[in-house]
């Protein structure tokens, strides 16, 4: 599925996949050790196949690692403050394709949103799953 960059309340429209991509990456980091992805699915109610799927996605694209077995689970590849939301979008929603370039007098705009586009790259390249997981115990 390639990256839209299409408008989300603001400007960029986040999908449900993605939405549940993060909300499971943020049950992770938030969690000590390995997780089923049935107790993922139930804490951050996402439906269980979706829930599946997503996490092998995210698996299969080096951010997770899983272990079979009733002791087993899914867990962070890598530390929480190495992966940012921006990782997790990137392997949920594609690549992102060339800006189309505007001509004549809306030929401004395309530098507009450009930059546009940027700030929100660097933002989400900015933020981790431990900034969110420290965010959620510092908001009382």
């Amino acid at each position: 599925m390639p990256y839209r960059r299409v408008p989300v309340g603001g400007m960029m429209r986040i999908s449900a996949r993605t939405q549940y991509a993060l909300r499971a990456m943020v049950a992770l980091a938030a969690g000590d050790g390995l997780m089923h992805a049935e107790k993922i699915a139930v804490e951050q109610d996402i439906p269980r196949r979706f829930c599946d799927n997503i996490l092998l996605h995210l698996r299969r694209a080096g951010l997770l690692v899983s272990q079979r077995g009733p002791d087993g689970g899914y867990r962070l590849a890598r530390p929480a403050h190495e992966i940012t939301l921006a990782d997790v979008i990137r392997v949920t929603e594609g690549v992102e394709p060339p800006l189309i370039r505007f001509s004549g007098a809306a030929a401004p705009l395309t530098e507009i949103l450009e930059r546009l586009y940027d700030h929100e790259n660097a933002l989400l390249s900015e933020v981790t799953l431990a900034d969110v997981v420290n965010s959620a115990h510092a908001t009382p």
